[in-house]
């Protein structure tokens, strides 16, 4: 026996070793793969991935190529939390740029590197992030996972190391963004810190706050709304629309304005929260245009990331769900609309569709602002000695600040030129026929620009 343990020891060492000379050249070919992505070389990306797929017959080879692009998705995912990312900008930002199946690769590598973090320190608006995005572990074995993706997608299992790849690079290239909560690993702890930067302190107005003073706004009213909504924009009848918007828009106001009434008699005023919507293209300007004014008339500020296809809204809970659920609802409107309007030739026959639906989207979001300026003028001067005045220019403040301490470079962008005439009029003529909502009325909101 003491002669057989001596003999096997070499064999053990050579296969340790093996396995190691093979993850590093796992490792450094994955790494040559991602650096052409980044360089833009993709001949060079395709070459890198063609061998790291090639050596298939090599002992072990795939499953070190494997390990290796899991240790460098979770990484990455890592990085991204610490660079104020969310699972749902994540994975959106992923299906964007890439395709829906990559949006899926990364839902999943976000639920692997999840189980990393004890339960009790994941942000409960973290948690419904998670959902919304399926991020849930549904494989068996983590060295199995590739095999089982590939099955799920119906794809050759050759497909997925280059995806893996484009997705690492992908993952590995995002910017910071301002922190909008805990990430995880730090809920729970009682920590009053936000992670715009290592150690940055919450000022007392200004920037994200903490979870413990954030209000939740009340699932079933956002329930109820998101249903009247579904339906108005389902509906052939316009009236029957407008109807529903109406009782939703309300249903949301009496949220708001209850939350307002309640910081009143409490004395405390809170703080704001942040929020990223999707600005997608086609039209992401005349849409940013829209997500703006709309953000505007509910007492919250929009920041457009153009080049990330997102926004980050800033605001109270109750406003920012409101902003979020009134945008997509009048930008269903608008598209139904444009649509409906159908393609556009000129004289001599030429396409003119493209730029008459660029101006058509925005007139819409100009004839918006300007009815809710209108209104908002209406709201401020009804709300004008009430208690709810000095609450509420408590938050214009407090969202001010906060914007500044995010954005603390932020600029203002110009608006696009508009060569269209025919599309603008049709665009503000749809604008008038939107229904809008009736929360200004009672929320006192004013025109920010």
């Amino acid at each position: 026996m003491r002669n057989a343990r001596r003999r096997s020891q070499p064999g053990g060492t050579a296969g340790a070793a093996g396995a190691a000379s093979l993850a590093e050249a796992a490792d450094e070919l994955v790494g040559r793969a991602v650096g052409a992505l980044r360089l833009g070389d993709a001949a060079g990306a395709r070459r890198s991935a063609a061998e790291l797929t090639g050596r298939s017959g090599v002992p072990g080879w795939t499953l070190a190529v494997h390990r290796c692009l899991a240790v460098r998705l979770r990484c990455a995912i890592t990085t991204a939390w610490q660079r104020g990312w969310q699972p749902a900008d994540v994975v959106g930002f992923a299906s964007r740029r890439r395709t829906a199946r990559h949006g899926r690769l990364a839902a999943d590598a976000i639920a692997g590197e999840m189980r990393a973090y004890p339960g009790t320190t994941v942000d409960d608006r973290w948690r419904e992030q998670l959902a919304a995005v399926g991020a849930e572990v549904w494989w068996d074995t983590d060295d199995g996972y590739p095999d089982a993706w590939c099955e799920r997608e119906g794809v050759e299992h050759a497909l997925y190391v280059p995806w893996a790849v484009e997705l690492v690079q992908l993952l590995e290239s995002l910017p910071r963004l301002p922190s909008l909560g805990p990430p995880p690993g730090t809920s729970g702890t009682g920590a009053s810190r936000r992670t715009d930067s290592p150690g940055a302190e919450v000022p007392e107005r200004g920037g994200a706050v903490p979870h413990e003073r954030v209000r939740d706004v009340d699932q079933r009213t956002l329930g109820r709304v998101r249903a009247l909504l579904a339906k108005a924009e389902s509906t052939e009848f316009p009236e029957e629309a407008e109807a529903l918007s109406a009782r939703a828009q309300e249903l949301m106001a009496r949220h708001s304005i209850d939350d307002a009434l309640l910081a009143a008699e409490t004395g405390d005023i809170g703080g704001p929260a942040g929020r990223r919507i999707a600005v997608d293209n086609p039209y992401d300007s005349p849409k940013a245009a829209l997500l703006t004014v709309v953000a505007g008339a509910n007492r919250c500020r929009a920041v457009w990331h153009r080049e990330l296809g997102l926004a980050t809204v800033v605001g109270y809970p109750a406003d920012l769900a409101a902003v979020e659920m009134m945008f997509t609802s009048l930008l269903v409107q608008a598209t139904s609309a444009m649509v409906h309007a159908g393609p556009r030739r000129d004289a001599r026959g030429r396409s003119r569709t493209r730029s008459f639906r660029h101006a058509f989207l925005n007139a819409y979001a100009a004839r918006i602002g300007e009815r809710l300026r209108e209104a908002a003028d209406r709201a401020t001067a009804g709300a004008r000695g009430t208690v709810l005045v000095p609450v509420l220019a408590a938050r214009d403040r407090a969202v001010d600040e906060a914007v500044g301490t995010m954005f603390p470079n932020l600029a203002k962008g110009r608006a696009g030129s508009v060569s269209n005439y025919e599309g603008w009029v049709a665009g503000r003529a749809a604008a008038d026929l939107a229904s809008l909502n009736d929360r200004l009325g009672v929320t006192g909101a004013h025109d920010r620009s």
